[in-house]
């Protein structure tokens, strides 16, 4: 009822100052409601509403997931949404912390979030290793799964073709980054991300797509995409119904990539 009558009285204003010359620049101030007060954190630190995933200790906050499909088609990825269990005890996350850093390690998997995320901000700096006899995709490759399904690319873009919706900043498959911000391997990159996860009706067909809106080392490059659905290695994608909040995922692509200072908000 308040938010009523505030809307009410901001319209009442609206067509008031419509219908009469404004002369005092007072009546187009709008005071109520006040957005919340969040302290930013200084240089590395969270800000004060974060969840923090990872804060150099220990991988109390991921788990290895239920099912893999980083490989598959959309139709896979469905089935095995549609398989999961509730009851299933997911299995500790078991790759390497060192130096307040989290290292891939390779053939163990993903690991995946405990807490489930539907819309959210993230940031997550990440190192791709120094390797000059890879190159390509198999130079320092992972991904950021937004609710394990939507992937923005890891990999060492620096002075490394590979195809524009495959390199590092990509909507993988879907949409190359506006422009490549990439570091030198060896030197720690960032990403914030904004995702807005897709809606569906009771029916299971979709009433709204995800988006995504992200910064590479504080480069924009990708500006409120529209995703075509989950990423899928093989063939084109499209949406299936799935749960309204899923936890984030991070690749094991057998490179020994670095994560750290990782934190996320609810939005």
């Amino acid at each position: 009822m308040k938010s009523y009558i505030l809307n009410l009285l901001v319209l009442l204003l609206f067509f008031s100052c419509k219908a009469q010359k404004i002369t005092d620049p007072k009546l187009t101030e709008v005071w109520e409601p006040e957005p919340t007060v969040v302290t930013p954190g200084n240089y590395n630190a969270s800000p004060s509403d974060a969840i923090v995933l990872f804060d150099g200790k220990d991988l109390s906050q991921w788990q290895k997931p239920q099912f893999i499909h980083e490989r598959g088609t959309v139709k896979e990825m469905n089935d095995m949404v549609n398989q999961l269990d509730e009851n299933y005890l997911n299995p500790a996350a078991d790759w390497t912390v060192e130096g307040g850093q989290i290292i891939v390690k390779p053939g163990t998997g993903a690991i995946e979030t405990k807490k489930a995320f539907g819309d959210f901000q993230l940031h997550i700096e990440f190192l791709n290793p120094v390797d000059h006899q890879k190159e390509g995709q198999a130079y320092s490759n992972s991904g950021v799964f937004m609710m394990s399904l939507y992937e923005i690319q890891i990999l060492n873009s620096y002075k490394n073709r590979t195809y524009s919706n495959g390199q590092a900043g990509c909507i993988y498959k879907q949409n190359p980054p506006l422009v490549n911000a990439s570091r030198r391997p060896g030197e720690w990159q960032m990403y914030d991300i904004v995702f807005t996860a897709p809606r569906f009706k009771k029916d299971g067909s979709l009433e709204s797509p995800a988006y995504v809106t992200a910064f590479h080392n504080g480069v924009l490059i990708q500006n409120h995409f529209e995703l075509e659905g989950p990423t899928a290695y093989i063939g084109k994608s499209k949406y299936f119904k799935h749960p309204e909040k899923m936890p984030l995922r991070l690749q094991d692509h057998g490179d020994l990539v670095r994560y750290r200072n990782i934190w996320i908000r609810e939005l």
